[in-house]
């Protein structure tokens, strides 16, 4: 099995673009964007520090100036980089602010990434000793599929495993709630870069996937804290990406991934049999995704990856 590896770690590019961008707060004005959000979340969403809504958002507005007019924010690399938000603060024992705009890692400082009508913005403080890069994260559902990233809205594919069409009828219609299209294929059909994919399959059927091979490799190549081994466990790793927990049986799994060079994330509903997966699609929901970077799923029951230390 191939495995994709990065050049550089992402932390250590975005800041020297941060650094190198040091002027990108929003000058000149413009037509403002509808509806954006953000979330000030720590530990990988499990801690709440604050929220905010704007229905009407100013011009040429950045994710920096969102942020900064409504929490206290410090910064640091000439303004692209957040140190501490609302008092709480990054840059110790490997522990650091990111952001992901509608679920998807941010590829450029926030004084330098422009808002758009409809964004939601995810800001968290954690752990980074495992990876420093998540390339996506579920938490932001119905996005990315409603509006896309960059102000650009993109078609989405459903990759259906063999005998399992029920289950991607089922987030098709999810899916379709939130006014997106999701035409299914037969999975390995492909899809252009510029497709959002939600691969549907047990883990026999998808791991195949190239994003998938992303999630085999572990956390530090596609920012999912969860691996299988074999057909039938799922392993629930901590920050540190150290295994803490061990699932047996039908376990379903939810998590996106992806690499720039795949174009758009990937999304997997998948799992060790044919009830995981079902398992997995009845917890497709807004309510069960919300502030994870993604969930296993037990039964009916949902739990965040990844797990505190010492679970």
């Amino acid at each position: 099995m191939r495995v994709r590896t990065r050049s550089a770690p992402r932390l250590a590019v975005a800041v020297v673009a941060a650094a190198a961008l040091l002027s990108g707060c929003g000058i000149g004005g413009g037509p403002g964007t509808k509806d954006a959000s953000v979330l000030v979340t720590g530990n990988f969403g499990t801690q709440l520090y604050g929220s905010a809504v704007e229905t009407r958002v100013p011009g040429a507005e950045t994710v920096m100036s969102l942020l900064q007019r409504h929490f206290k924010v410090t910064t640091r690399y000439g303004g692209g980089f957040a140190e501490s938000i609302g008092g709480h603060s990054g840059g110790a024992n490997h522990r650091d602010w990111f952001y992901y705009v509608n679920g998807i890692e941010a590829p450029s400082g926030a004084a330098t990434t422009d808002v758009h009508a409809g964004d939601h913005i995810w800001w968290d403080l954690h752990d980074w000793t495992a990876t420093n890069s998540v390339p996506a994260v579920v938490g932001s559902y119905p996005e990315p599929f409603t509006n896309g990233g960059g102000g650009r809205k993109f078609p989405t594919l459903l990759d259906c495993a063999p005998n399992l069409q029920t289950a991607c009828d089922d987030i098709g219609t999810a899916l379709h709630k939130f006014g997106v299209k999701a035409p299914d294929q037969v999975l390995g059909t492909g899809s252009g870069s510029d497709s959002l994919a939600v691969v549907v399959g047990t883990w026999s059927q998808v791991k195949g996937v190239v994003a998938a091979e992303l999630i085999a490799a572990g956390p530090r190549q596609s920012g999912v804290y969860a691996q299988f081994a074999g057909s039938s466990v799922l392993e629930l790793e901590n920050p540190k990406g150290q295994v803490v927990r061990t699932l047996r049986g039908s376990v379903g799994l939810i998590a996106a991934t992806g690499d720039a060079s795949l174009g758009q994330p990937t999304w997997f509903v998948t799992g060790t049999d044919v009830a995981g997966v079902m398992a997995a699609v009845k917890s497709f929901t807004a309510a069960k995704l919300a502030h994870h970077f993604a969930v296993a799923v037990d039964g009916s029951t949902v739990i965040p990856v990844p797990l505190p230390p010492g679970s």
